[in-house]
């Protein structure tokens, strides 16, 4: 291992209070170069370079540098700290956060306060009014709501477009909507809502279960397998998994990739591109499984030591005879089925022989860390598709170990920093962040047992008072557009939505109220790091500009909210600002690490904190593996559970009425046929094409989708592959209509080999522009997908649709 790729170029420890350990240095300490002259990489003249960032929620978090000339921002600079080893690296920001200016001075940022006067929210017609009136309107609103309908009836809507800020995170609406009462609570969210709820009964995590860090990998792995994950374009920049996983492919570990798209990260990293059909991946892993077996490749001894219901002898008690995970493969289960890889050949489009070679490859390979993304679990079954991953790194043996993994995504540092305090909701009842336009729409008809809820057996109210903010899901991230915005569209159900953000989004034109909120520009801050990976950080967001035209920032709004709901001083706890509030946030991550963080305003001026975790890279489940007895996970058993009595319990009581294909609980992780799935593509004449939706340089979600550069640069175009392009007459940069009984989209073809046959992929996120047909000229895939929920979860299985495509 060269010194470029070692961790002790960086790190130095020293002891922390409590016994612990904690990397204190920092590349100003190690006498590391820090910055260039701005003349330059900068404007000379500019009066002065505050630190920022790109808060997005593409799990990278990337420092900007913001020159201010005349209080305008006329630069903007990436992260000059650090350097190009794997411990210190630059966290240097992709083509999104660089267009910063774009974003900050964008027409369609939200100047006032805009109150509803169309007819119908989908009509986006606004008057202006003052801020005083704005605030009135909401306590008015909620007051309201508290008093007719009761907490549960007020919901704040899930959304990503501050994720994951310190402060903005929430911006106070959560701590407001608790001190008052509370609200109807979600769980999970639309990145891995199946794989964070069938986890647990795989693993016994209550939320995904990482695997091991791709810094492991590159230290200690013979092979690294992205399954499903495209860490290229959905982690870009120096922030996110692009820089490690880059190293890891100049270090020589061995690649693969699993897709059913050639993807960035397919083009760039991998030794080998095993494509498949969208949602069969089940199927995959148990022909994979097949030869395994039947070869004498799998790791007996991890299973009968770490393992239930592998095979018939290491079953639960009470199983049906013939219902273990081999037995199902060996074709002795309910199905009679033996799962060949030709079975699964038929299934996954990936030829037997490819199949055969792939499984003994991962078999053999000692160890492999096999790292799933989030798109195989966000389809119609993908519960058992995420739960069959997680599953193939147990059969190979590879959980705990140094270089192994546990078949969940690559693993990461959690940043010791904390989110401001939102105080405990007083509302224990929850339903599926999947689910909204249900509980507006039959609220009273969701149960436990049919719709997921959760806290209690059934909803007795539907959602009132619904907060927008930092949230694009009421028109462009959820399912069905059309659908959602009819819902919306009767304000006899859902009463009062309040919307802030900065841009005027197509969800923000369905508020009835819209709040002007500041951009990261325009307000004090603490960005941690997230899914980046072992080197964990934070990034100061300084306040580069005052705030234009009247926004305010959110965590400000909230406060004058409370104060005039007679709830003032217990919101604020003596703070005035923003700034006091990101001050509290530095404050308390030295107290609660003492030695460790810089102060504040060291902060300011260093810009970003890099820190490491004392016991180096992560490997998932390494003290279980070690010692299963005196660490066992929180299943029933204490054990990994291949079947899992649960869930065969849920599956006799939990309601499926007027099921779907694919609407079924299963014991063990197995492959289900699905609605508008690979099967019903083969025989379905009106709209014989899959439809999936990928991650796209261009955007995160719908964050940036309307900076003209950009969208110069990226163009939103509809994958499809050359045979499914020849039957239609179809070649690249033709406009296009992918079209479904749900909706219609128009846009540009991209014709090439890089796709699976009878498969398209639309990149999501784009921004609505519907004509008076109906037709959306933006492309935003989720005209074409569908608010049926997955089974288990009750989750987004957004990449299960048919559909046809037609030149325009």
């Amino acid at each position: 291992m060269s010194e470029t790729l070692s961790r002790r170029s960086f790190v130095k420890w020293s002891g922390v209070a409590g016994g612990s350990a904690a990397l204190v240095a920092t590349a100003a300490q190690l006498g590391m170069p820090q910055a260039r002259s701005e003349a330059v990489d900068g404007v000379a003249d500019a009066e002065a370079t505050v630190w920022s960032a790109c808060v997005v929620n593409c799990g990278s978090r990337c420092p900007l540098r913001l020159q201010v000339k005349d209080g305008t921002v006329v630069r903007v600079l990436p992260d000059n700290t650090g350097d190009d080893t794997l411990w210190n690296r630059q966290i240097r920001a992709c083509v999104r956060g660089r267009n910063m200016r774009e974003r900050i001075y964008n027409p369609d940022r939200i100047k006032k306060p805009l109150k509803r006067v169309g007819a119908k929210r989908s009509d986006g017609e606004f008057e202006e009014i003052s801020w005083d009136e704005a605030i009135d309107l909401i306590a008015e609103k909620l007051q309201y709501t508290y008093d007719t309908y009761g907490p549960e009836a007020v919901y704040k809507q899930y959304g990503s477009g501050v994720w994951n800020a310190h402060v903005a995170n929430s911006g106070g609406w959560a701590r407001l909507l608790n001190l008052l009462g509370g609200h109807l609570n979600y769980y999970g969210n639309y990145s891995y809502l199946q794989i964070s709820q069938c986890t647990r009964y795989f693993y016994g995590s209550p939320d995904e279960q990482i695997s091991n860090s791709i810094e492991d990998a590159i230290e200690n792995s013979k092979l690294l397998v992205l399954w499903g994950n495209n860490p290229l374009e959905t982690r870009m920049s120096g922030g996110g998994n692009t820089y490690t996983a880059t190293l890891a492919k100049k270090a020589g570990l061995k690649i693969i990739v699993v897709d059913p798209r050639y993807s960035d990260s397919a083009s760039v990293l991998a030794d080998d591109w095993i494509a498949l059909r969208p949602g069969t991946d089940a199927a995959l892993v148990a022909g994979m499984a097949h030869v395994m077996i039947t070869e004498n490749l799998h790791d007996q001894d991890f299973l009968d030591t770490y393992c239930v219901g592998f095979d018939e002898k290491h079953m639960p008690e009470g199983a049906p005879k013939n219902a273990s995970y081999r037995s199902y493969v060996e074709g002795k289960g309910e199905d009679g089925i033996e799962k060949t890889p030709e079975w699964a050949a038929d299934i996954t489009g990936v030829p037997a022989s490819k199949i055969r070679s792939f499984a003994r490859e991962v078999a053999t390979a000692k160890p492999a860390n096999i790292a799933q993304g989030w798109g195989p679990q966000r389809h119609a079954n993908g519960e058992n598709s995420a739960n069959a991953i997680y599953l193939l790194a147990a059969l190979t043996g590879n959980v705990g170990i140094p270089g192994g993994g546990t078949g969940g995504r690559e693993g990461y540092l959690w940043p010791y920093t904390p989110w401001i305090d939102d105080g405990v909701n007083p509302v224990t009842t929850a339903i599926s962040c999947y689910k909204w336009t249900d509980a507006i729409s039959r609220a009273e008809e969701m149960t436990a047992t049919r719709d997921g809820v959760q806290g209690k057996d059934r909803l007795e109210v539907g959602i009132k008072f619904m907060v927008v903010y930092g949230s694009n899901m009421l028109a462009s991230q959820h399912g069905d557009i059309n659908r959602t915005r009819e819902i919306l569209d009767d304000d006899s159900m859902c009463e009062f939505i309040v919307g802030m953000d900065n841009q005027m989004n197509a969800s923000m034109k369905m508020c009835d109220l819209v709040l002007p909120d500041t951009t990261t520009a325009e307000r004090w801050d603490i960005v941690p790091s997230e899914y980046t990976g072992d080197m964990a950080y934070e990034i100061m967001i300084a306040q580069a500009i005052d705030p234009l035209y009247e926004s305010r920032s959110s965590i400000e709004v909230t406060g004058a909210i409370a104060e005039r709901m007679g709830i003032g001083d217990e919101f604020a706890e003596g703070k005035k600002t923003t700034e006091d509030w990101a001050r509290w946030v530095q404050d308390t991550a030295r107290e609660n690490n003492p030695g460790m963080f810089p102060t504040f305003d060291e902060l300011i001026e260093q810009g970003v904190f890099r820190y490491t975790s004392p016991d180096g890279p992560t490997v998932a489940l390494k003290e279980f593996r070690d010692d299963p007895e005196a660490n066992p996970l929180a299943t029933p058993s204490g054990k990994i559970e291949i079947y899992s009595s649960t869930l065969a319990q849920m599956a006799k009581e939990w309601e499926f009425p007027n099921p779907l294909p694919g609407d079924e609980l299963t014991p063990i992780p197995a492959y289900v046929e699905t609605w508008e799935g690979q099967a019903e593509a083969r025989t379905n004449e009106k709209y014989p094409l899959q439809c999936i939706g990928h991650h796209f340089k261009g955007r995160t979600h719908s964050t940036y989708g309307n900076l003209e550069s950009l969208r110069d640069i990226h163009h939103q175009r509809v994958w499809i592959n050359d045979a499914d392009a020849r039957k239609r007459g179809i070649v690249s940069d033709d406009r296009v209509t992918v079209s479904n009984d749900r909706g219609t989209i128009s846009l540009p073809a991209m014709v090439t080999p890089r796709i699976v046959p009878g498969v398209i992929s639309v990149p999501q996120g784009a921004w609505i522009e519907i004509d008076k047909d109906g037709v959306d000229h933006g492309g935003a895939v989720n005209m074409l997908t569908s608010l049926h929920p997955t089974p288990l979860a009750k989750g987004n299985g957004q990449h299960t649709n048919l559909v046809e495509v037609a030149k325009a």
